[in-house]
């Protein structure tokens, strides 16, 4: 009788136990770097570490409950269990972490080179955590309800984990986030969504069509405006990184974070506007390109030229300095500069990264020895966690106690926010010393200058228990979406280009986006071409007529 039970047990238990066996029995690669990345095994650690556990419980049961039926949950569990245990395997014995790369390499790779991987411990292995298993789901017999019914019950089954997986995430989101965020690799870890992701990826990879650059305003030219006109223009364009408007004391923010540019005359700060994506690798590629948020993807602005290209083609010299991890695409066919990297007695780097005012270095020079007209982006650090308080240099360590571990669980709310905000009063430093060399180049080198500067995105410092930012656009907080927009212009700039100051600053409250900055910057340049749009334009409402 009791085997008889444990050969037909409730078809609605199929998901939860298969999960529960996934979960602790294929990954311990996975437990073994999550356990270091939460403060390893003490009893401080536990509850992150079972309720991590008890999350991808629940989440691979939502999966599993909606192909939970008479012909398809044991295929299903069958071959999960046998590849799975092989995935297991390799990851366990020979350090690998799989992604898209990884298979490809198993892909092509010869029949020899295979059988070099084979072996006995293999073997055995394979069939105790995978044979044995999937042999267990075919003996056995579970019970299932009438089709329409067993609908029902895996959509409750679903609904429920879903619900519990969401609780879970929410109660341990500050500990998580950072612990994630940092250690990437975890992601490469866990199995089986690693290599289901990652034979998606090379079958993307091997089957799609190689992107072909479509020209973006080839038509472009300098306007009417640039006529008569002999002295240079240098445009900076400061590109922030996780700067959030909240915390912006220009934006009504009760702290002190902008001493030096509350001191700026003729700085128009933009109090309203919102990023395109909540995180770098879409919001830095959306801005630069004329898509806008609502029609903007990754292949759609992968495949056609941006606003640097634009410029380029109009006769501007481009350069991109990038602190950063790169322009994400959005440089590719301009001069790039990388000055991230450590150099052993810069005043402006420690032992693992440097500061943001090494993006200046240099550049009085470059725009004094530069010919024509030069658009010149910074790409900041900024103030990206969850290492805040290696963001800046000791001496803006001005609000704290800081919290100066990437283990924000351990971290009160408070010495977290401080952290954060000396970021934003670094990046205040940094903005005010570019606005003075360039206010320095316009009085002694016959130059017309501006800067612009904007974040792409901001960041959750613990508002109803978020932290960081990336959260899906349409559900994110309004501290990841909402970010400072700035600008300074020299009075030959504004003569030139026939912009009205006050009008500008009359401006500073409106509702603006990303959507704004690609016809914006030509529209502030006088660029012709097909590819602009008035109507998107911040500064056309303001421009005398010539």
């Amino acid at each position: 009788m009791k085997l008889d039970s444990f050969k037909r047990p409730n078809a609605a238990l199929l998901p939860l136990l298969a999960s529960a066996f996934i979960v602790s029995v294929y990954n311990q690669a996975f437990w073994k770097s999550f356990s270091s990345a939460t403060g390893g095994l003490t009893l401080a650690a536990f509850p992150v570490q079972a309720g991590m556990f008890l999350m991808l419980v629940l989440t691979f049961t939502a999966s599993l409950a909606t192909l939970n039926f008479r012909f398809s949950i044991k295929p299903v569990l069958i071959g999960l269990f046998l590849v799975t245990s092989l995935a297991s395997y390799f990851m366990n014995h020979y350090g690998v972490a799989i992604d898209w790369s990884m298979v490809q390499n198993i892909a092509e790779t010869d029949s020899r080179e295979s059988t070099e991987l084979f072996n006995v411990g293999m073997a055995f292995s394979f069939l105790m955590t995978g044979v044995v298993p999937a042999a267990i789901i075919a003996w056995l017999k579970p019970r299932f309800q009438p089709v329409r019914r067993q609908l029902g019950v895996n959509f409750a089954t679903a609904g429920i984990a879903v619900v519990g997986a969401g609780i879970l995430l929410m109660l341990m989101f500050k500990i998580l986030a950072p612990a994630l965020r940092e250690h990437r690799e975890l992601r490469f870890l866990l199995t089986p969504t690693n290599y289901i992701q990652a034979v998606n990826g090379y079958f993307k990879r091997k089957w799609s069509v190689p992107v072909v650059i479509a020209p973006l305003g080839k038509d472009a030219t300098k306007g009417v405006l640039w006529r008569g006109n002999t002295r240079r223009t240098v445009t900076v364009v400061v590109v922030g990184e996780t700067a959030r408007a909240a915390n912006f004391s220009l934006n009504g923010y009760s702290r002190l974070t902008n001493p030096e540019l509350s001191q700026v005359p003729d700085l128009v700060n933009f109090k309203n506007m919102q990023s395109c994506g909540t995180a770098t690798g879409i919001s830095l590629p959306c801005l630069f390109s004329p898509l806008g948020r609502e029609n903007y993807s990754a292949s759609r602005a992968q495949s056609q030229e941006g606003l640097l290209d634009v410029l380029q083609h109009a006769g501007f010299k481009l350069l991109w300095r990038d602190n950063n991890s790169g322009c994400k695409s959005v440089c590719d066919r301009i001069p790039y500069e990388d000055v991230s990297q450590p150099i052993a007695g810069d005043p402006f780097c420690n032992n693992e990264e440097c500061f943001d005012e090494r993006l200046l270095r240099g550049l009085p020079q470059q725009i004094r020895d530069g010919t024509g007209d030069m658009v010149i982006v910074l790409h900041q650090k900024g103030s990206h966690g969850p290492a805040y308080s290696k963001r800046y240099p000791q001496q803006f360590s001005v609000f704290g106690p800081v919290c100066n571990t990437i283990e924000l669980g351990k971290c009160t709310r408070q010495s977290i926010v401080d952290a954060y905000d000396n970021t934003i009063r670094y990046t205040d430093h940094v903005l005010k010393q570019a606005i003075d060399l360039l206010a320095q180049a316009a009085r002694d080198d016959g130059v017309d200058t501006a800067l612009m500067y904007f974040s792409d995105h901001g960041e959750s410092l613990g508002e109803n228990n978020f932290y960081l930012h990336g959260a899906p656009y349409v559900i994110s907080p309004p501290e990841q979406r909402a970010v400072p927009f700035m600008l300074w212009l020299s009075a030959g700039f504004r003569e030139r280009f026939k912009i009205d100051q006050r009008c500008l600053a009359a401006r500073v409250d409106q509702p603006f986006s990303h959507d704004n900055l690609f016809h914006s910057t030509l529209g502030m340049l006088n660029v012709s071409t097909a590819v602009y749009n008035p109507r998107l334009d911040i500064f056309n409402a303001c421009r005398h007529a010539p």
